[in-house]
C-alpha cells in the first residue's frame, strides 16, 4: 500500500504539462482615436490640384481638433504650405494656423519660428497679410513671453514698408497689441522701446492710403487701452486728421483727440497765427464740436457723444456751444493801454484828415485767429437740428451729461431740451423727457416752458405720457399759475386717457408735496369752497375730483394752515381716501374740536427696525424648541406663530418678504405634523381611507409650497435653499409611504425615483452642518441598506425615520424679498359686462407692475380661467415688458378672449403665473438599486421639474358673448 502511494506521489509531481504554442494568450491592442494629422495628410496627398486641396481644407476647418492633435496638424499644414503654389490654398493654410493657435490648452510657442520663416519667401501680399494676422494671434496667446513679442514686433517693423495696405494694417495692429510697454529706451538696446513704438505708428498718420491712417490711429488707441501713456506731441497730428477726406480716419481722430484731452487737460497749446494760448481740453472741445457739422452722420454721432464726457472744459467754451454767434468777433479784445502803446511805438498818430487812416494794416483771416473754431459756436444747436435722428439723440444725451455737472449750463440748455419735445421722432421725444428728468434738480420751469412740456400729454404713446408724468413729479415750477396749468392739463389727460389714472394721481401727489406754498392760494378754487355759502358735495367716484384731493392733501402735509380751508365733506373724503388710497394720501394732523378725527392705522406707527427684526427672530426661536413633529402642543404653537408672522408681514412692508417666507415654511411643517397623526398609522388601511386622502392632499400641498418658497422669494442663500429641499424630500417620502398603502403596482418605480432624489440632494448639498441629525442625514447613513432592501422594507424604514424626525430650524433670511404683482388694470370693480359677438375676439388690456421678478420675458405668463373650467395661458411678447426702476418691471399687454354665446354675463379670472424649472440630476450608478435586474428597467427621470406658480391675486372681469345678428 505504501509503495502504491509513493508511486502515485511520484507520478503527480513528475507530470510534465506542455502548453501548445497556439494557445498562448494574444497581446491586447490599445484602441486609440484616428489621428487628425494623418487623415489630413492623406487628404492633401490625394488632392490632384489646388481646387481639391482647398476643398479638403474647407472640409477640415468645419471639424473640431483635439488639443493633443493640434501640433501634428500644424506640421502637416506647414509642410503642405511650402509645396503649394496656389495663393488661395496658402491663404487658407495661413488662416487655419491662426485658428488652431486659439485651441484651448495649446501653446503656440512651438510654431513661432516656422510661422516667421514662412514670411521670407512669400510673394503674395494677401497671404502675407494673413500670415501677419496669424502672428498677431500667436502673440496674444503668449502674453508672458517677452522674447517672442520682441521678435514679432521686429517682424512687423520690417514689413511696414510693404506696398500692400493690408500688410501695413496688420503690422500696425500687431504693434498696437504687442508693443513693449515696460521696455525703456537706452543706447545699448537696439530693440524697440516704448517711444519707438509710438513714433513708428505716428509716422503712418500721413500714409497715402486712408485705411492705413485709420489702422495707425486705432493702433495708437490700442496702446492707450493697454496702459501706455500717449505722448502729447501726437495731439497736433491727430487734429490735422480731423479734416481728412476719409470718414473712418476722422472718426478715429475724434477718439484720439478725446483721449489726449483727458490725459493732458491742463496743458497749454498755442492758437495758430496768434500769440494766444488756451488749455488743451478747451482746444480739443472746440475741435470736436466742429465735427458735429461733419458731412458723415456717423462722425456727427460720435462727436456729439464724445462732447458729453468732456466735463473739464471751461464754462465759456461750454456755453458757446448753445449760441450761434461767434464769440469776441473771432479775436481777443485789447485794452486801451495796449492800443495806445502800439501807436506810440509805431510813431504814427491819426490826424483825422484822412478817412480810416487808423484802420488795422493786417488782413483778418477768420480761419487762423479763432479762439474757438467757428463750427463749435452753436455745436449743440446744430446737433439738435440735425436731419438724422441718431445725431439728435446723441446731442440730447451729451447735453444731459454736461448739464448734470453744471447747474448754470443746465439752465441755459433748458429751452433747447424743451423744444425737442416737439420732435417728429418718438424716440427723440422720449429721450428728451428722460434727460430733463435727470437734470430736474437744477432747473425751474417757467410758464411758457411748462406750456410746451404739457402739450406732450396729448401724445398717443403711453410711454411718452408716463415719462412726462414722471418728469412733472420731480420738476419745480415757478408760480401758482404753473401749478394750475399743470393740474388742468393733467385732468384733460385723465379725461382723454382714463387708463392713465394711477399715473396722473401719482404725478399730482409729488407736485403737491413739492409746491405746498403755491397750492395754498388755489385751495378755495380747487375745492369750490365759499366763506359764506355751502357748496354741493362733489362725487367721490369722479377720478378728477380724487386727483384734486390728492394734490391738496399732499400739499397740506407741509402747510399746517391749509386744513382750515377745508369743508366738512372734505374731511370725510380724506378719511375715505386715507383708507382706500393710503399710498397716495399722507397722514395729516388736525386741530382738536374737529368732528371727523383722522384715523391712523397701526401700520403707520413708527417702530425701530431692531425691534421688528427681534420679534421675527424670537418667533423662530420659539418654534425651534419643538423636538419632534409629534410632540404635544406643537401644532398649536405653530398655528400661533404662523398667525403672528402673517400679521407682521401685513403691518410692516419692509419685513413682508421675510415674514411670509418664514410663515410659509412653518405652514409646511404644520401640514406634515397633521399628516403624521397616530390614528392614521396605527389603523388598518381599509379603516382609514378618509385620513389617507387627507394625508395625500397634505403631501401635495407641501410640495407646492416648497416650490413657492424656492421661486417666489429672492435673496435666498444656499443654506435656506437646502432647507427647502429637505422639506420637499420629506413630502416625497410621505407620498411614497401613502403609495405603498394603496397602490403596490408602481411601488418599485416610486422607490427607485425616491433613491435618485436622495442622491441628487446629496450632490447638491454635500457639506451643510445644519442638516446634522435631520431626516435626510439619517437616510444617508442608511443608504447602503436602502439600496439593497426590498421596497416594503424601505417603506417601513422611511415611515419610522419620518415620524422620528425633528423640526429643522430655519435661519432668519436677511434680504429676502417676495415676488409679487400689483395688478392695476383690469381692476375687477366694474359691473358693466364686456360685450362682444360670439365667435369673435375681444381685447382685454392688462397693466401690472412686477416686483423682484428675474427674467420676466421668459418666466411671466397670463392665465385666463373661464366659468366652464377652460383655462388659457398666454405668453406675453418681450416688447410688452418695461423696466421703470431697479427690481421692478411693468407688463402692458392685451389678452384676446373668445367664447360661445352666453345667456347672461359671467366672470372670468385673470391672474399672472411665474414659470419655474427645478433641475434634478439622475443617478450616476443606477446599478446600486437592489431590485433592478437591468438598466433598461430603470425609470428615466426628468431632467427638470417644470410648472407655474400664481403670484398675483385673481381679477374677476364680467364678459358677455352675445349671439351674432342674422
Amino acid at each position: 500500500m505504501a509503495a502504491h502511494l509513493k508511486k502515485r506521489v511520484y507520478e503527480e509531481f513528475s507530470k510534465v504539462v506542455q502548453i501548445p504554442h497556439e494557445e498562448a494568450p494574444a497581446k491586447k491592442l490599445r484602441l486609440s482615436k484616428p489621428s487628425k494629422s494623418a487623415a489630413l495628410h492623406i487628404d492633401l496627398c490625394k488632392a490632384t490640384n489646388s481646387t481639391d486641396a482647398l476643398q479638403y481644407l474647407l472640409h477640415f476647418a468645419r471639424k473640431p481638433v483635439e488639443t493633443e492633435s493640434v501640433e501634428g496638424v500644424v506640421r502637416i499644414l506647414l509642410e503642405h504650405y511650402y509645396k503649394e503654389t496656389d495663393n488661395s490654398v496658402r491663404l487658407k493654410i495661413a488662416s487655419l494656423l491662426g485658428l488652431l493657435s486659439k485651441t484651448q490648452g495649446f501653446s503656440p510657442d512651438c510654431i513661432v519660428d516656422d510661422a516667421i520663416n514662412t514670411l521670407g519667401n512669400e510673394k503674395s501680399h494677401q497671404v502675407l497679410a494673413q500670415l501677419m494676422d496669424t502672428l498677431l494671434v500667436i502673440g496674444t496667446q503668449l502674453p508672458e513671453s517677452p522674447a517672442v513679442r520682441q521678435r514679432l514686433i521686429e517682424v512687423a517693423c520690417k514689413h511696414l514698408s510693404d506696398t500692400y495696405f493690408g500688410v501695413r494694417n496688420k503690422c500696425l495692429q500687431l504693434l498696437g497689441c504687442l508693443g513693449m510697454v515696460d521696455t525703456p529706451l537706452t543706447k545699448d538696446n537696439e530693440g524697440l522701446g516704448v517711444r519707438d513704438v509710438q513714433s513708428i505708428i505716428s509716422d503712418y498718420f500721413g500714409d497715402q492710403d486712408p485705411r492705413v491712417r485709420t489702422a495707425a490711429l486705432k493702433a495708437m488707441l490700442q496702446l492707450h487701452e493697454r496702459g501706455m501713456k500717449i505722448h502729447e506731441i501726437i495731439y497736433d497730428q491727430a487734429c490735422r486728421l480731423l479734416s481728412d477726406d476719409y470718414e473712418q480716419v476722422r472718426s478715429a481722430a475724434v477718439q484720439m483727440v478725446w483721449v489726449l484731452s483727458h490725459l493732458y487737460p491742463e496743458s497749454i497749446v498755442p492758437i495758430p497765427s496768434s500769440n494766444e494760448e488756451i488749455r488743451l481740453v478747451d482746444d480739443a472741445f472746440g475741435k470736436i464740436s466742429h465735427m458735429v457739422s461733419d458731412g458723415s452722420w456717423m462722425v456727427r454721432v460720435q462727436a456729439a457723444k464724445t462732447l458729453g464726457s468732456m466735463l473739464q472744459v471751461s464754462p465759456q467754451f461750454l456755453e458757446q456751444t448753445l449760441d450761434k454767434k461767434l464769440m469776441s468777433d473771432l479775436r481777443r479784445k485789447r485794452t486801451a493801454h495796449e492800443r495806445a502803446k502800439e501807436l506810440f511805438t509805431s510813431g504814427e498818430f491819426s490826424s483825422g484828415r484822412k478817412w480810416a487812416d487808423d484802420a488795422p494794416k493786417e488782413k483778418l483771416d477768420t480761419n487762423t485767429v479763432n479762439l474757438i473754431a467757428s463750427g463749435a459756436c452753436g455745436a449743440f444747436v446744430h446737433g439738435l437740428e440735425d436731419e438724422m435722428f441718431e445725431v439728435r439723440i446723441a446731442a440730447v444725451e451729451a447735453l444731459c451729461q454736461l448739464a448734470r455737472s453744471s447747474a448754470s449750463f443746465a439752465e441755459k440748455c433748458l429751452d433747447f431740451l424743451v423744444d425737442m419735445f416737439n420732435d417728429e421722432i418718438e424716440e427723440v421725444r422720449l429721450q428728451s423727457i428722460h434727460v430733463l428728468r435727470e437734470i430736474s434738480t437744477h432747473i425751474t420751469l417757467r410758464e411758457d416752458q411748462l406750456d410746451t412740456v404739457l402739450a406732450v400729454l396729448e401724445d398717443s404713446s403711453r410711454d411718452i405720457r408716463e415719462a412726462l408724468h414722471e418728469l412733472i413729479c420731480y420738476t419745480n415750477v415757478s408760480t401758482k399759475e404753473c401749478v394750475q396749468l399743470a393740474l388742468l392739463e393733467l385732468l384733460k389727460n385723465l379725461n382723454k386717457y382714463p387708463t392713465d389714472r394711477n399715473s396722473v394721481w401719482k404725478c399730482l401727489k409729488f407736485m403737491g408735496s413739492r409746491h405746498p406754498t403755491l397750492v395754498l392760494p388755489l385751495v378755495p378754487e380747487l375745492l369750490s369752497t365759499h366763506p359764506y355759502f355751502d357748496t354741493p358735495e362733489p362725487d367721490m367716484d369722479d377720478p378728477a375730483y380724487i386727483a384734486v384731493l390728492v394734490l391738496v392733501f399732499n400739499a397740506a402735509k407741509s402747510c399746517p394752515t391749509m386744513p382750515a380751508l377745508f369743508s366738512d365733506h372734505t374731511f370725510r373724503h380724506y378719511s375715505y381716501l386715507r383708507d382706500s388710497l393710503s399710498h397716495l394720501v399722507p397722514p395729516l394732523r388736525v386741530r382738536p374740536g374737529i368732528l371727523y378725527v383722522f384715523r391712523i392705522r397701526p401700520n403707520h406707527i413708527p417702530l425701530h427696525n431692531i425691534y421688528k427684526t427681534l420679534f421675527l427672530q424670537q418667533s423662530l426661536n420659539r418654534v425651534s424648541t419643538i423636538q419632534n413633529l409629534e410632540a404635544p402642543g406643537a401644532q398649536d404653537l405653530l398655528d400661533f406663530t404662523i398667525r403672528d408672522l402673517r400679521r407682521l408681514g401685513e403691518l410692516q412692508t419692509e419685513l413682508a418678504g421675510a415674514a411670509d417666507f418664514c410663515a410659509t415654511y412653518l405652514r409646511c411643517q404644520l401640514l406634515l405634523m397633521k399628516a403624521l397623526q397616530d390614528k392614521l398609522w396605527n389603523m388598518a388601511v381599509p379603516l382609514c381611507l378618509k385620513q389617507n386622502v387627507t394625508a395625500t392632499a397634505a403631501a401635495q400641498q407641501i410640495l407646492e409650497e416648497t416650490y413657492k418658497l424656492e421661486f417666489l422669494y429672492s435673496g435666498l442663500d444656499s443654506r435656506q435653499v437646502a432647507t427647502i429641499h429637505h422639506v420637499r424630500l420629506q413630502a416625497k417620502a410621505l407620498q411614497l409611504i401613502l403609495t405603498a398603502r394603496t397602490r403596490l403596482d408602481s411601488l418599485i418605480s416610486s422607490c427607485e425615483k425616491f433613491l435618485q432624489d436622495i442622491e441628487s440632494f446629496q450632490r447638491s448639498a454635500p457639506d451643510l452642518p445644519h442638516l446634522q441629525d435631520s431626516f435626510v442625514d439619517k437616510l444617508l447613513e442608511l443608504m447602503p441598506r436602502l439600496s439593497s432592501c426590498k421596497p416594503v422594507e424601505l417603506v417601513k424604514i422611511l415611515q419610522t425615520t419620518l415620524r422620528q424626525s425633528g423640526l429643522l430650524q430655519l435661519r432668519l433670511p436677511e434680504q429676502t424679498m417676495s415676488i409679487n404683482s400689483r395688478t392695476m388694470r383690469p381692476t375687477g370693480e366694474s359691473d358693466n359686462p364686456l360685450r362682444f359677438t360670439t365667435g369673435l375676439v375681444v381685447a382685454l388690456d392688462i397693466d401690472a407692475t412686477l416686483e423682484h421678478v428675474q427674467d420676466p420675458q421668459n418666466n411671466v405668463k397670463v392665465q385666463v380661467l373661464y366659468p366652464d373650467g377652460q383655462s388659457h395661458v398666454i405668453h406675453p411678447k418681450p416688447g410688452d415688458f418695461r423696466k421703470p426702476g431697479p427690481d421692478r418691471h411693468r407688463l402692458i399687454t392685451q389678452v384676446y378672449l373668445s367664447h360661445t354665446a352666453w345667456t347672461e354675463p359671467s366672470q372670468i379670472e385673470v391672474r399672472l403665473l411665474l414659470a419655474y424649472s427645478s433641475s434634478s440630476t439622475s443617478l450616476s450608478s443606477p446599478s446600486k438599486l437592489g431590485w433592478s435586474d437591468s438598466i433598461d428597467s430603470l425609470p428615466t427621470p426628468e431632467t427638470a421639474v417644470e410648472g407655474t406658480i400664481p403670484f398675483s391675486k385673481p381679477v374677476k372681469v364680467y364678459i358677455m358673448p352675445k349671439p351674432a345678428r342674422r
